[in-house]
């Protein structure tokens, strides 16, 4: 009745947690030339893996939910994992759907260890479990997201997510992120003047750490806010150059 969905790249000490998490009729999982064992990982786990290419985070993504054929898909990524409460969820939905045709959850993720629950970081609410044909993957690359053809209902569990190992990882993804982000926008025409670097940098910090109270989280709080400010402007910065 349910299929997990999940797009993977060299994951092997993350994709077990993720599909053990979440109560699945089939697991599927699209690797993009792992040279580590996560194929054979999420293999062991119980999951049908279909080695691909890449193309990109929303044609990946929309590739692997065209290949359901339940009735409903549940889309994760390799380094998320649904909480108990989540997976009660889950089921409970499975049991009684009622009308909605797609479902969302609130997103707390770990950052060196602690589990952040304030500013950009959380809520973070995303919509994962859809009816299957009633949903598909949009958005400029990295930043997709699902939209639905329907009424989404919100669920109270989490999805954990650890998105980096350590801190260099963040420090190249926000590098290879907004590179990527900036491309994207220019593709659509978007544009950037000489002030929106300066301009989106300090909106996103006034918007995490102030308004959203990631002052809560302490100095994670703060490393984030400033974290997420430079990103912010980089790719803003980075959209002006190729505008240039």
């Amino acid at each position: 009745m349910l299929t997990l969905v999940v797009v993977a790249c060299n994951e092997a000490d993350r994709i077990g947690r993720c599909l053990d998490s979440v109560p699945a009729s089939r697991k599927l999982v699209l690797d993009s030339g792992s040279t580590d064992v996560t194929v054979s990982v999420a293999r062991a786990h119980g999951a049908e893996v279909i080695e691909t290419d890449w193309p990109g985070f929303v044609a990946q993504k929309n590739r692997a939910l065209a290949l359901v054929d339940t009735p409903f898909a549940l889309s994760l990524d390799a380094d998320e994992w649904l909480s108990h409460a989540a997976a009660a969820e889950v089921a409970a939905v499975l049991a009684d759907p009622g009308s909605a045709a797609g479902w969302s959850f609130p997103r707390a993720s770990e950052w060196l260890g602690r589990t952040v629950r304030h500013g950009a970081w959380y809520p973070d609410r995303k919509i994962r479990l859809v009816r299957t044909g009633l949903a598909r993957w949009v958005g400029d690359d990295p930043h997709d997201h699902l939209e639905v053809d329907g009424g989404v209902v919100p669920l109270a569990g989490d999805i954990h997510h650890t998105p980096y190992r350590v801190f260099g990882d963040h420090l190249r993804t926000i590098d290879r992120y907004t590179a990527l982000n900036a491309r994207s926008l220019h593709a659509r025409g978007v544009r950037a003047r000489r002030r929106d670097p300066v301009v989106h940098a300090v909106g996103h910090f006034a918007k995490g750490y102030v308004l959203r109270q990631g002052f809560r989280d302490g100095l994670p709080g703060l490393a984030l806010a400033l974290l997420g400010a430079a990103h912010s402007g980089l790719k803003w910065h980075r959209l002006r150059q190729l505008g240039r």
